[in-house]
């Protein structure tokens, strides 16, 4: 019997194999008609315009696309773009002769996030500071695309376009009443008078801590956009102007460029063309057969030649993204990948110091206590440890960062959230709308638990909660212990509550402000190595070849052109309206599929760019479907 399952295991290695080779050999051939049918390939410029081409939105860590969607997809995946390969561009560009100028193309921006801008700005700044020109472009600007354009030293319209200008804030999605008119009974267990991620399934209106803590989160981001905005275009008229926009069109009788031309929020009005007239003036002229209309270097090609050599002793890991159980790709916080990822990098021996990159709302509570342990074991092994906050580390991404020795934030670092709560659907009244009832036998009071046809027992609801609760004490317990909090202190800041980073550090939950740099310049000195010979080394999570490969096909000259719909603020306001409505689909996924007990922020989606699906999302024809049958 064992020989036959050897022979049978190598027959179905060799299958795959074959298959492989197939596949591979497919797609070669596929790459190389595509190739002559397009013609003869664009000439590679080695000087001129840094192109910053964002036709998508800036991420901590891009998440993974599976390579047979992209092939056999009808429409190109949303782009997302590194902030740390943005970085490494722009700083590297700053020295470099060749990098004539610095284009930011903002036409298919969908943000980043203020965290990640602000840091981009001050490259941004950096340049201009060097004497290297900064233009920037769109049709029509928002909030998160005009925080970039602000940093530039030209800031171009279309005419037919115009600046909105909106703040953080806006409505939330509650489901209540369609609960209630489908017969779903929502069975909430929770901890927190703030703990309003359950609130869309509870209420059909914001309850009023809820409302006052998020009202008291957005105008702290609000004010920190200003002031980004305002030191780095003192002369933008930015408070009358986003205060009255409806002045301010009317003024311009509604022409909404000369708006703001008026508001001093743009420099020039021109289109696409004349833009490009400009920046050839700059960069120089684009040879044969370019797809630019100047002489454009890409971003992605010139920060792969300027990234250093991926060799430190100082060990940088990133945790993006819901974190979910199990394993995932990158852009997902899969506990048991980065856990792994971080013990293989400490069973080396070659790092001295460990850096945490958290960019989060948090998730379940099992994964978050997974990569808190695997964190916690580089401290056991005497290493420091410093955890560093991008746009979010809230609930369990604030949970795994009371592993750290320290904790850096930016003053817009969205964080706290400490609450714990699960939600678990029972179908008793949407089953009786149609005739079925349930009934049967128990041997224990538990028999049968959870049971979603007939409604949960007492003995079931009294023990998820007291589970819940105890949960909610181990939080608690974990921020006392590492952040040096009394009980009495703690219960004041706890319950779920959202903190922007400036106060955050008021309350002791981080203990300074600074980005990645900062964190690793952190770890070093805890590490005591000299600043000089401080080097991160990124452990990131390992991509196969063949995906790698099919990445690279898809993202050639093909991608260059995926941009589909307008650019102007009515497209842009429908592609919102779009991600509002897939984000109102995966919440009343997650109310019928249930889940695990959860350390997540899910009002914190509102204050990030575009949707955030979590890895077992799934289309909307999918979703359309799932919710017909």
């Amino acid at each position: 019997m064992a020989f036959l399952k050897a022979i049978w295991r190598f027959m179905m290695g060799v299958k795959d194999v074959l298959v492989l080779c197939f596949l591979l050999l497919f797609f070669i051939g596929l790459y190389g008609i595509l190739s002559i049918s397009g013609g003869e390939r664009p000439m590679q410029v080695s000087e001129g315009a840094l192109l910053l081409d964002l036709d998508g939105s800036i991420v901590e860590q891009p998440r993974k696309v599976d390579p047979l969607s992209l092939l056999i997809g009808t429409e190109a995946p949303m782009q997302e773009y590194r902030l740390r390969d943005i970085i490494t561009a722009l700083e590297a560009a700053r020295s470099d002769p060749k990098i004539k100028v610095v284009v930011l193309d903002l036409n298919g921006f969908t943000g980043g996030g203020q965290v990640a801008l602000t840091r981009i700005g001050k490259a941004l700044d950096g340049l201009r500071a060097a004497k290297k020109p900064v233009l920037a472009y769109a049709t029509a600007y928002q909030d998160d695309g005009y925080q970039l354009a602000a940093h530039a030293g030209e800031v171009w319209l279309n005419p037919l376009g115009a600046v909105a200008l909106t703040g953080p804030g806006g409505n939330q999605l509650y489901y209540k009443g369609l609960i209630d008119r489908l017969g779903i009974t929502a069975h909430i267990f929770r901890v927190g008078t703030y703990k309003s991620a359950v609130e869309p399934y509870l209420r059909s209106d914001q309850s009023p801590e809820a409302k006052a803590d998020m009202q008291a989160l957005a105008d702290h981001l609000w004010q920190n956009w200003i002031a980004d905005v305002k030191k780095a275009r003192p002369q933008a008229q930015i408070i009358p102007y986003s205060s009255q926009p409806v002045a301010a069109a009317e003024a311009a009788q509604g022409n909404l460029g000369n708006a703001a031309i008026s508001a001093k929020l743009v420099d020039k009005l021109g289109d696409a063309q004349s833009f490009a007239a400009r920046v050839a003036e700059l960069a120089g002229a684009a040879p044969q057969n370019s797809p630019h209309p100047y002489a454009a270097i890409d971003l992605a090609t010139y920060a792969l030649t300027k990234q250093p050599a991926n060799v430190g002793q100082i060990g940088v890991v990133t945790v993006a993204g819901e974190i979910i159980d199990g394993e995932a790709g990158p852009g997902t916080a899969a506990g048991e990948s980065i856990a792994k990822q971080i013990e293989e990098a400490l069973a080396s021996g070659k790092l001295k110091a460990l850096v945490v990159r958290v960019d989060s709302p948090g998730g379940s509570v099992l994964a978050s206590e997974r990569i808190r342990i695997a964190i916690a074991a580089a401290r056991q092994q005497k290493l420091p440890v410093v955890v560093s906050m991008g746009n979010i580390a809230a609930s369990g991404g604030y949970w795994i960062s009371t592993a750290a020795d320290r904790i850096y934030a930016d003053p817009s670092t969205i964080t706290g959230s400490i609450g714990v709560f699960a939600v678990v659907p029972s179908f008793e009244g949407m089953l009786a709308k149609i005739g079925v009832t349930s009934d049967g036998v128990r041997t224990t009071p538990l028999s049968g638990e959870p049971d979603i046809v007939g409604g949960f027992s007492p003995e079931f609801s009294r023990i998820t909660q007291l589970g819940v609760e105890d949960i909610y004490r181990r939080f608690l317990g974990l921020v006392a212990a590492a952040r040096k909090i009394s009980p009495e202190k703690l219960d004041g800041i706890a319950e779920g509550r959202l903190w922007d980073g400036g106060t955050a550090r008021q309350l002791g939950l981080i203990d300074g402000y600074g980005g990645l740099e900062e964190a690793i310049a952190e770890a070093a000195k805890l590490a005591k190595i000299a600043p000089a010979d401080a080097r991160p080394f990124y452990i990131d999570p390992k991509t196969d070849a063949f995906t790698q490969f099919v990445e690279q096909m898809v993202s050639g000259e093909a991608q260059a052109h995926a941009r589909v719909g307008g650019s102007d603020l009515a497209a842009l306001q429908s592609a919102r309206q779009q991600a509002l409505f897939i984000r109102a689909l995966d919440d009343a996924q997650r109310l019928a599929t249930g889940g695990s007990i959860q350390a997540r922020c899910l009002e914190c989606a509102s204050f990030l760019p575009g949707t955030q699906p979590s890895q077992k999302s799934i289309s909307i024809m999918e979703k359309l479907l799932f919710w017909q049958m």
